[in-house]
């Protein structure tokens, strides 16, 4: 699938890949090893503002989805800059969602969905992949949700 493919796939839902966000902290965005891209985690931005605060307190699960949404974009963004191209993703391995989220919020799958469907939608079946979706009292910068990846990459 080349990058173009990819864009007309995200402008279909009026998305479009963002400029990758710089580390907040001492890592790399993206290690590339064994034919694997290890994307970190990547926190939610919307109209350029950090999504923040709690699902189940006060974050609705709309919000929350949209995001997870937002986490993948930015994965997305991460890998072009990395790989130069997203055109090199042959599968989606693996995704980690984690939600801030109160005791009693029992929908981190739901949340999580906002990544998962839109890697399906951008790659189709090579979109499918593997996850985990965890609950967890409190993300940095005061996050709503954050998503890192696993994705198998073509070499160049």
């Amino acid at each position: 699938m080349t990058d173009a493919e990819i864009e007309a796939k995200l402008a279909e839902l009026g998305l479009a890949v963002p400029v990758a966000a710089a580390p907040v902290a001492a890592y790399v965005p993206v290690v590339i090893a064994g034919g694997l891209a290890h994307v970190s985690g990547q926190l939610p931005f919307v109209d350029g503002k950090l999504v923040t605060g709690r699902l189940g307190e006060d974050v609705s699960l709309e919000a929350g989805t949209q995001a997870a949404q937002a986490c993948a974009l930015m994965i997305l963004a991460q890998l072009k800059q990395a790989l130069g191209s997203l055109s090199r993703v042959e599968r989606i391995v693996k995704l980690g969602a984690f939600v801030s989220s109160t005791a009693d919020f029992t929908d981190q799958p739901k949340v999580a969905n906002g990544a998962s469907e839109l890697m399906g939608h951008v790659f189709g079946e090579a979109g499918k992949h593997a996850r985990s979706a965890v609950g967890v009292p409190v993300l940095p910068l005061g996050a709503a949700v954050e998503v890192d990846a696993i994705v198998a990459i073509r070499a160049d």
